[in-house]
């Protein structure tokens, strides 16, 4: 029979991932999507400690930033719209009281700090070309808080631009972190305010410049999700109503293609066995007082105990806990 769809090679990773490795995602909202799904199998993972990242400038930007541990100050911050912000972060990090807003940011640069020194993956998730700079200074913003769009100058990076950028705050993170290793994806998520074609033009101005990154450095690495989506996907069933967001079935297909190339077989067994307890706690019982939902509930809290004896260093206190305190409920 003939194959009717391009299956997207992946090249397997010397370097696996366990539940002991420490990632950090950064970029865009595709990296939250895969991140994610990692923090579901309690695999320690520091994600978007800026919050949600699309261009490189910002993503270089904010690696140096968690490298030198920046103290923000009242100086670094702005307000409108009611709120305080920092050009730097997303407004989830946004407060209407000045002191929670550098609380917000200040700890959590403390956090991302010590979590990259010893991090052993960074997944950086590129987005577009494209960048924001304030007209009143020149400075690229990673995003715009809702600000007129007179005070913004908004240009295109070219490859050298991305690459010089990138290359600077790289060749930094590795003096910090000898160890990490580094991995780049582009995002299969389509930024349509610039037409089909200039959508194009600014995902194949990220491409080369990774292209360029990682043949110069054998420390770093590609990922191929936008490659997945547009050429082995294929499909508007595997995008969202807009036609520009990848659906979640798509997501979990190319988390399952990232997880046969970074996961050991210990890993995927282990993630399986998360995965049934996870799906146990959105169980709905037909008779809640029955003895066969008690022995449910005990079972799953058995199991929950002789996992977190072998990996102590997993953390199942949620699920252990709606365990409990549904058997309290049942027993009363």
């Amino acid at each position: 029979m003939r194959n009717f769809r391009t299956i997207v090679d992946i090249t397997e990773s010397e370097h696996k991932i366990s539940h002991q490795t420490g990632l950090v995602f950064m970029g865009s909202c595709f990296s939250e999507s895969i991140g994610q799904k990692l923090v579901d199998y309690k695999i320690p993972v520091d994600l978007n400690p800026f919050g949600v990242l699309y261009n490189p400038a910002s993503i270089a930007e904010s690696l140096d930033i968690l490298i030198s541990k920046k103290i923000f100050t009242e100086d670094d911050l702005h307000f409108a719209n009611e709120r305080w912000f920092s050009f730097y972060h997303h407004s989830d990090f946004s407060h209407q009281d000045k002191n929670t807003c550098l609380e917000l940011i200040n700890s959590r640069i403390h956090t991302s700090h010590g979590f990259l020194k010893n991090a052993g993956y960074l997944f950086i998730t590129l987005g577009t070309s494209w960048v924001f700079s304030l007209a009143s200074t020149g400075k690229v913003v990673s995003n715009c808080h809702k600000i007129p769009p007179r005070e913004f100058i908004r240009q295109r990076l070219c490859v050298d631009e991305i690459t010089k950028l990138l290359k600077k705050s790289l060749d930094e993170l590795r003096q910090f972190n000898p160890n990490i290793k580094i991995v780049f994806t582009i995002s299969p998520i389509r930024h349509w305010k610039d037409g089909a074609h200039g959508n194009q033009v600014s995902k194949a101005g990220l491409l080369l410049a990774v292209e360029k990154l990682v043949e110069e450095t054998k420390q770093l690495a590609y990922f191929p999700s936008y490659e997945i989506m547009m050429d082995d996907l294929r499909d508007y069933r595997f995008y969202e109503s807009d036609m520009l967001h990848i659906s979640p079935l798509a997501v979990d297909y190319i988390f399952d293609a990232f997880a046969g190339s970074y996961f050991s077989s210990a890993t995927k067994n282990l993630n399986q066995e998360i995965e049934k307890i996870v799906k146990a706690t959105k169980h709905k019982a037909f008779n809640p007082k029955s003895k066969s939902y008690i022995g449910f509930l005990e079972s799953n809290i058995e199991t929950i105990e002789k996992l977190e004896t072998k990996n102590p260093n997993l953390n199942f206190n949620l699920e252990k806990n709606y365990f409990i305190s549904e058997k309290k409920i049942v027993k009363l």
